[in-house]
């Protein structure tokens, strides 16, 4: 999974970049020193994992990961250049979805672009550019397909299909908010609109306010576009992500009660990441390696098998499975099998969050 953190110069964007990936991003108080998108690699963190590495002491532990791509700042005209705007909007285009950091605090030392704090003009500078850049796409997408009508009838419903897009655009409402068929995702399958992305707002606070979000007026004007939108919120402080990533775990978790929040801003990150985009993590497991690998929700065993490797998808036979939870609750694979709670399943079994998988294949 790719993340790609995007927003306007001096939101606190590449300063909460350097937090949760600790990759040491260049973080300055003046627009576009992020040029080039820096890119972070995080665990992602589940319990779950420990527990089956104190089960089976293999020689080694792999978490899932989350890929976090530091996209410079973009301002008004970034669609038609502005700021190196074309190039930002080409980074954007290969994450699978986008974490929106929007400045929530006052502080006078640090300069605003547009010279005030304000979360929901800031969000519309950055939505019109992703639009305007859909828009251009669309359009010559449009005009490929009307001048390939003329000689094959059978792009006539690519032509209509695209005719509609545009006009939602135009109406400057995202991709993401209109209802496709999955034939018409199929045949926009190879134009990568930037407003079909899903999107986090994170909510970028001063320390004082992080622990009751609500009393923060431009967090509740950012919260109100939000569920207009049908978007997800997270009240986050950079401030505070960047000290935590220079404390030890036992140092954490008492900074973080102190503070009055049960956890980090990157877990409740990556657990919003998920959620949007229909994520789940099923486990391998044996002496040599205890391993998280992250799925579509509604994956068939097959295919992910095809994440371990492509010939475990070519050459499935079943995939023996038990739950997490029944696994722990026996103490033991060898238990569990002498309860039936292994099971053994085919071609068409769908993945399940938290099953523990052995594959069976030949190629």
């Amino acid at each position: 999974m790719k993340l790609g953190i995007v927003g306007l110069p001096n939101v606190g964007k590449s300063t909460l970049f350097n937090a949760i990936t600790s990759a040491g991003a260049e973080a300055a108080n003046y627009p576009f020193c992020t040029i080039e998108p820096n890119v972070g690699v995080v665990a992602v963190p589940d319990s779950r994992l420990d527990v089956l590495a104190e089960m089976y002491k293999p020689e080694k532990v792999t978490p899932a990961i989350i890929e976090f791509v530091d996209i410079a700042g973009l301002v008004k005209g970034a669609s038609k250049g502005e700021g190196l705007g074309n190039k930002f909007l080409s980074h954007i285009r290969e994450v699978d979805a986008i974490v929106h950091v929007v400045r929530c605090f006052e502080d006078e030392n640090i300069i605003h672009v547009d010279g005030s704090v304000d979360p929901v003009r800031d969000v519309e500078t950055i939505e019109t550019e992703l639009l305007l850049a859909d828009i251009e796409m669309i359009e010559r997408r449009l005009e490929r397909a009307k001048k390939a009508l003329k000689g094959d009838k059978s792009v006539e419903s690519e032509v209509e299909l695209f005719t509609r897009v545009l006009e939602w655009l135009s109406s400057g409402k995202p991709v993401r908010a209109l209802e496709l068929s999955k034939e018409e995702i199929a045949a926009m399958a190879d134009t990568p609109l930037l407003t079909r992305k899903p999107v986090i707002y994170a909510a970028n606070l001063s320390e004082a306010e992080l622990a009751d979000p609500c009393s923060n007026p431009h967090y509740r004007k950012l919260a109100g576009l939000a569920a207009e939108q049908g978007a997800e919120i997270m009240p986050i402080s950079a401030a505070i992500e960047s000290e935590l990533a220079e404390l030890e775990s036992d140092e954490k978790t008492a900074f973080l009660e102190e503070l009055g929040i049960e956890e980090s801003g990157l877990d409740r990150l990556i657990r919003a990441s998920y959620r949007l985009l229909g994520l789940i993590s099923y486990f391998t497991a044996g002496p040599k390696e205890v391993r998280a690998w992250t799925i579509k929700r509604g994956t068939k065993a097959p295919q992910a098998a095809g994440k371990i490797h492509s010939d475990f998808e070519r050459g499935f036979i079943r995939a023996e499975i038990v739950a997490y939870d029944d696994l722990i609750a026996c103490g033991s694979i060898t238990a569990a099998k002498e309860k039936g709670l292994v099971r053994s399943e085919g071609k068409e079994y769908v993945m399940c969050d938290g099953d523990v998988t052995l594959f069976r294949f030949n190629v």
